[in-house]
């Protein structure tokens, strides 16, 4: 398949007049082609063309949908080495890395294909009519789920596949019956163009109406605004800094009709090293640890970022074993230039605060735009004051919090703005300080993890990779996980409708076979 540089928006190809080019970040040089920058003109196409399949596509019968995901899955693992080559080029991350993510990918479209066939999601419930009930009758009431519009999906950075234009917030939109218009990443245009266009057959392929899908490129914030203000639009889905997320929401809240945005933004990720276990284990906590802070050059959503422990022999012991090995860490190189150039910055910062200590750093590079991984410590008073030291630094860098007593540990963690993940290592001494602990990370964590590491994130069921502000948006969501398809549905109630005029998911004789709640009761039966 050959990179254009072209925009999809809908079947049509756009080519470009100006634009820019991909940057090997391992090498600071161009790629070819030059890709498009769209502008008004594509994003109100894009979007009439979105809003024209929405009523189409949201009633989309179960099978026909959950074939449709499995098509696209299917398309992108055709591109095989095509795609991997491509992404290595754009990210310099390597083929190890990649072909997970890939299959991390394709897996997730093929589990909400498996979650769209089941039905669960439409969450059918009804109340049959009461005519005798006193003293008012019940009307016969029945609720489905539908989706809420076309969604506006931003590719992140970090992850060019899963978290980019075939990821999470595409694949749990479409399994809603919502059309997507993907923003690409300017990081990996060539990327998202392969995947856009596997996109794109499969839509043909299944004989859905051409706006189902579109691919917008750009390196302008112009760009994304116009998108999220379009009218046509309806929800957002957003991973990325924190302050881009913020812009977003604002513009959203500021439109005639405001929409929500679904926004992953930044995470520290506190682990806290418990008396118990940290005395039982400390150096292969601290070999553990510096593994975890430096998984792709700390450039995950889930990269610990902090960790919070009791002073004392232990601790040094941890310490010790974490500078061993972060002494033996190659540096490795970040996914952008600009994202490198963050990286020094807040690192910089680090070094010249008067209460940090800089305790290691990895080895140094050579090449373009390498991280050099960095590792510090404060006292937690210092830490409890000073807000700056509770920031996301984007990379492997990450700070040591010395407590004086738990009192201390409670006040650091109380300090927690909302994060993605909360990690506690903990033994059976531990478990009087851990019911502390517990109820004060449900608080400011989407995921609370036991004598693990948060770097990981399984998609599943029962996954939950969102958390408190600014962690994301929206608390009460996940953008990895079958439960992340709630995000782009609404409820919608149907009263006294006669039978053949209620949706197939509501009528009496249940023709989807779904699990229903009839009167308080679940089941896939029918009702008379």
């Amino acid at each position: 398949m050959t990179i254009t540089g072209d925009l999809l928006i809908g079947a049509r190809d756009v080519p470009a007049k100006a634009g820019f080019r991909a940057i090997d970040p391992a090498r600071g040089e161009a790629i070819e082609p030059v890709f498009a920058d769209a502008g008004p003109g594509e994003v109100e196409r894009a979007a009439a063309l979105a809003a024209a399949a929405f009523p189409t596509f949201r009633e989309t019968q179960p099978e026909e949908r959950a074939r449709f995901l499995e098509n696209i899955a299917d398309r992108i693992e055709a591109l095989g080495d095509t795609l991997i080559s491509r992404a290595m080029s754009e990210t310099a991350l390597p083929k190890g890395r990649l072909n997970g993510e890939g299959a991390r990918t394709t897996g997730q479209l093929r589990l909400f294909a498996q979650m769209v066939r089941g039905g669960d999601w439409v969450e059918a419930r009804i109340d049959t009519a009461l005519p005798d009930r006193k003293p008012l009758p019940r009307p016969d009431l029945r609720l489905r789920h539908v989706g809420i519009g076309p969604v506006a999906v931003f590719g992140a950075s970090n992850f060019p596949l899963a978290f980019s234009v075939a990821g999470g917030d595409t694949a749990s939109a479409l399994a809603a019956g919502c059309p997507v218009v993907v923003k690409g990443h300017p990081a990996h245009p060539g990327t998202s163009e392969l995947v856009g266009r596997a996109i794109r057959e499969a839509v043909a392929q299944s004989g859905l109406p051409e706006g189902v899908f579109s691919l917008l490129t750009g390196t302008s914030n112009e760009l994304g605004g116009a998108l999220v203000a379009d009218p046509r639009i309806m929800a957002v889905g957003f991973t990325g800094s924190r302050a881009g997320g913020l812009a977003l929401m604002r513009i959203a809240a500021a439109r005639p009709v405001p929409i929500p945005v679904y926004a992953e933004m930044s995470s520290i990720n506190p682990v806290f090293l418990l008396p118990s276990a940290l005395d039982a284990r400390a150096e292969t906590l601290g070999r553990a640890f510096v593994g975890s802070l430096v998984l792709g050059a700390g450039q995950f959503c889930t990269n610990p970022g902090l960790v919070i422990a009791l002073d004392g022999p232990a601790l040094d012991r941890f310490i010790a074993a974490a500078r061993a090995a972060l002494g033996e860490i190659n540096a490795a190189t970040m996914l952008t230039p600009g994202i490198h150039q963050a990286f020094g910055r807040s690192v910089a910062e680090l070094e010249k605060h008067s209460s940090t200590e800089l305790l290691a750093r990895g080895l140094p590079g050579e090449g373009a735009n390498m991280c050099r991984a960095a590792l510090f410590a404060t006292d937690a008073k210092t830490f409890i004051g000073d807000h700056a030291l509770a920031g996301e630094v984007f990379g492997a860098s990450s700070i040591i919090v010395r407590c004086a007593d738990e009192a201390e540990m409670i006040q650091a963690a109380e300090r927690l703005e909302g994060q993605l993940t909360a990690t506690i290592h903990i033994d059976a001494g531990d478990h009087a300080l851990a019911r502390r602990l517990l109820p004060l990370l449900e608080e400011r964590a989407g995921r609370v993890l036991a004598n693990g590491w948060p770097t990981g994130v399984e998609v599943g069921q029962a996954m939950v990779h969102g958390g408190p502000f600014p962690a994301t948006s929206d608390p009460r969501s996940t953008s990895v996980g079958t439960l992340a398809i709630r995000r782009f549905l609404r409820p919608v109630c149907y009263q006294d409708l006669s039978d053949d005029l209620l949706p197939e998911a509501l009528k009496a004789a249940n023709p989807l076979g779904l699990r229903r709640l009839v009167d308080g009761v679940s089941g896939r039966t029918d009702h008379g």
